[in-house]
């Protein structure tokens, strides 16, 4: 099955998204044309898991503020950073934009732990691969924009997601040899963006971690990763 995400409709939920602001519309329709996209890769699970670089981590050197974030996000024009791009892109219903793009009311779904949650500043939004990870994985050698990149990216679904404070902040930056979803029904989703992500980014993975992608792959047959190599 193809993992996706960021749906907004939802047997759970049947509710209807309210229409975005005029001025978030007209932000994005001013927006530059996007370039021709890249064709996603499709890997069943284990095979994505397999094609990971292994390595051993080292988080020398490792300052939060190595990755900027949040950055103005992919439509500078609609005053909105990266995070509430986020929160607007997965709400399942839509909340009212401000000035300052300030978000009232909105519902979001946080698959972690599979709770419905209002209002945005209960939701964290969380580097599926978080960054002391990324570091530790391939990212210390990288430019300070190429990091930038990866702490505010949204060309791929899985790289970013709005979850619950607690959530979040339960997993810090522990990998899935040391920390998954509360929701056994997560487990195969979270499996394959994590291994998204790392793919999107050439980040390594390390022998606990690897293993335990390998187990969740086990359990989860049809489940597929797709994935774009990040530019």
């Amino acid at each position: 099955m193809m993992i996706m995400k960021r749906s907004v409709a939802t047997a759970a939920f049947a509710l209807t998204l309210s229409l975005p602001t005029a001025a978030h519309a007209a932000a994005q329709s001013a927006a530059p044309a996007p370039v021709a996209a890249v064709v996603p890769q499709v890997l069943p699970l284990g095979v994505a898991v397999g094609a990971l670089p292994l390595a051993v981590e080292d988080r020398t050197g490792y300052q939060r503020t190595s990755f900027r974030h949040w950055n103005a996000g992919d439509i500078p024009a609609d005053g909105c950073n990266t995070r509430a791009e986020v929160l607007l892109a997965e709400a399942i219903v839509y909340p009212e934009i401000g000035p300052g793009c300030t978000l009232t009311g909105g519902v979001w779904w946080s698959y972690y732990d599979e709770r419905e949650v209002t209002p945005a500043g209960a939701l964290d939004i969380d580097h599926m691969v978080p960054l002391a990870e990324a570091w530790d994985s391939g990212a210390s050698s990288w430019t300070a924009q190429r990091r930038e990149a990866y702490a505010n990216d949204q060309g791929q679904q899985a790289s970013l997601v709005a979850v619950t404070a607690r959530s979040n902040r339960s997993k810090a930056d522990q990998d899935p040899a040391e920390w998954l979803p509360p929701s056994a029904d997560a487990l195969c989703r979270y499996g394959a963006e994590w291994t998204a992500t790392k793919l999107r980014w050439g980040l390594a993975v390390d022998e606990a971690e690897r293993d335990r992608l390998l187990d969740i792959a086990a359990g989860c047959r049809g489940t597929d990763v797709e994935f774009t190599p990040a530019p």
